[in-house]
């Protein structure tokens, strides 16, 4: 008998002990609320009324497990419509969540409110969040952290620490004034007037050094770093001081670990590196400065800085002396603006962890041109609205197509609804004229055609696209980011795309899964994804100038077969136009 009280009572732990491990493994539901409003600022010894979240600049973090679902609430208190995008995150069947202003949603208006409810499937590692209306995410943005499901653990050495780097951009002015200005005169908008980490400028600026962000570090530690460009218009370079970054993840994809002294990233992009406390006990600079590959144009040349900080000498500024002399971090060595060479060996560094499979047969081949444009100054327009060179106006496109967003309904809408008139499925799956992309060209074609133009894809389809710079106005690194998807990328190179000789190029086997490509100036790079999340889904440029110029498109994915292959309907909330 007391054997069999013995064996129940071993059941009944082994029972509990499972229910509560299946507890501890069942995801969650995250709530929150964002508050969109005017919060002062001060920066550069000026204070701004800014816009942020909760009044935080930038913005909450957020954090989940794989498999978790988050519920964020945005009510706009401010006097500037706003939108959300969770950058990066795949929004499986639930693209009224993903936040493109008049793409999957109308704006919130001042006084509205609308609940972002989606469910992270599949994916571990850092992305982010921010406004994606106007200009509004140079100061409404955060990082969005996604850790392992519970139980799971990090495919490295556990860090003893971790310290999420959000780079920015500044402005010592209201960046929408500053867009509205370019968009009224036609010329190049004002170059911000810092870069920040974590909203901060860092010690080389003006009135900054008392909120220079500290890196603790110990000796001995292996510690993460999430790093995010969440700069408006600028690729970064990034560097700690007499340190190497060991590069594990990026945009919340595993990578095969490498090492490197220094990281670049374009707009949009996540680099999750490791760094080991090997150095002699002090202060060293993690920096970052501008990879500026466009010629003849303005930009911010100034360096950001943090400080990484070993424990045994965290102090007070008071304490942090030996005798009346300050202890002076090191400063890295940064690559020069326009180092290429550097900017290109990192990019081509990156493997998945092991092999992936790739889509080797294609249903879609396609080719999209990217770049820059002018549009001769209408004969209506007085000479200060046309104030790009030699009196004309910037633009930009794909494939010849200058975006232009709806304004009375969102695509998505009209897509699901089939509602005439939003939209036109036209958009080229090549250029309209083939011509020499990198070398000099014609005039002719300097001036694109405006369109709201989409292309359409069948559930299912394997889908590759080229996508080449050019040389027209400028060449210039191009930060590609598509909406709903990850893609492999299959190659990167220089001049034009030689489909006879560049697929012998084609990494097949561990290409680097991300969300945003970072095409090379005078350059191409190949992507690859398979069209399984039905909705629409924007494809553009992460650099949000060239965004207001019309350097986008729109993918439309078809339903599939049945409920899973299908996008849910929208939410009762969802924000109308009118």
């Amino acid at each position: 008998m007391e054997a069999l009280n013995s064996i129940f009572l071993l059941g009944l732990c082994l029972l509990f002990a499972s229910s509560a491990m299946s507890t501890l493994a069942d995801p969650k539901a995250h709530h929150h609320e964002f508050v969109i409003q005017a919060t002062p600022v001060k920066r550069l010894c000026k204070i701004h009324n800014t816009i942020t979240v909760n009044g935080q600049f930038p913005g909450p973090t957020l954090e989940v497990n794989n498999g978790d679902t988050l519920v964020v609430k945005v009510t706009n208190k401010a006097r500037y419509n706003v939108t959300i995008h969770w950058h990066g995150i795949r929004q499986m069947r639930t693209g009224w969540a993903d936040g493109p202003e008049f793409v999957t949603q109308c704006p919130i208006r001042p006084g509205g409110s609308y609940t972002y409810r989606f469910t992270v499937q599949g994916q571990e590692g850092t992305l982010w969040w921010h406004a994606h209306s106007s200009w509004l995410r140079a100061t409404v943005y955060g990082a969005l952290i996604i850790h392992p499901k519970q139980g799971d653990s990090y495919p490295f050495t556990k860090p003893n620490r971790q310290a999420t780097l959000l780079l920015g951009e500044w402005w010592d002015g209201n960046p929408i004034d500053v867009v509205r200005r370019a968009t009224r005169t036609g010329a190049a908008p004002n170059v911000s007037n810092a870069y920040t980490i974590n909203g901060q400028p860092g010690d080389l600026y003006s009135c900054s050094s008392k909120g220079t962000v500290i890196v603790p570090i110990d000796s001995g530690e292996t510690n993460l770093l999430r790093v995010i460009n969440a700069a408006l218009n600028q690729p970064l370079f990034f560097s700690v001081a007499n340190h190497k970054l060991t590069v594990v993840g990026a945009d919340a994809s595993y990578t095969k670990p490498f090492t490197t002294k220094v990281l670049m990233l374009g707009p949009g992009q996540t680099t999750d590196v490791l760094i080991t406390g090997d150095q002699p006990p002090s202060r060293y600079y993690l920096a970052a400065s501008a990879y500026f590959s466009a010629q003849n144009a303005a930009f911010d040349n100034t360096t950001t800085t943090a400080i990484l900080e070993y424990k045994s000498v965290r102090c007070n500024t008071t304490s942090c002396k030996k005798g009346k002399t300050v202890i002076k971090p090191t400063m890295p060595k940064l690559p020069a603006f326009n180092d290429t060479n550097t900017a290109s060996a990192f990019t081509k560094s990156f493997r998945s962890p092991r092999k992936v499979e790739v889509p080797t047969e294609i249903d879609e081949n396609l080719f999209f041109t990217i770049g820059l444009g002018l549009n001769k100054c209408p004969k209506h327009f007085q000479s200060r609205r046309c104030q790009g060179p030699n009196g004309t106006r910037f633009t930009a496109s794909m494939n010849n197509v200058s975006f232009v967003l709806p304004n009375n309904m969102s695509i998505l809408q009209a897509y699901q609804q089939n509602i005439p008139g939003v939209y036109t499925s036209d958009f080229p799956a090549n250029p309209p004229r083939k011509f020499d992309y990198t070398g000099n060209v014609s005039r002719s074609l300097w001036q694109p055609s405006p369109g709201t133009k989409a292309y359409k894809l069948k559930y299912g389809s394997r889908v590759q696209v080229v996508l080449q710079d050019t040389s027209i106005v400028t060449p210039e690194n191009h930060p590609i980011h598509l909406h709903g998807y990850d893609f492999y990328i299959l190659a990167e190179g220089f001049g034009n795309f030689n489909p006879k000789t560049d697929t012998k190029m084609f990494n097949l086997v561990d290409p680097p899964l991300r969300n945003t490509v970072a095409v090379p100036v005078n350059g191409w790079a190949v992507i690859r994804f398979v069209a399984d999340n039905p909705g629409a889904w924007m494809m553009h440029c992460h650099l949000d100038v060239h965004i207001n110029w019309g350097l986008a498109m729109v993918f439309l994915v078809d339903n599939g077969v049945g409920e899973l292959q299908s996008i849910e309907p929208p939410p009762a909330d969802y924000p109308l136009c009118s």
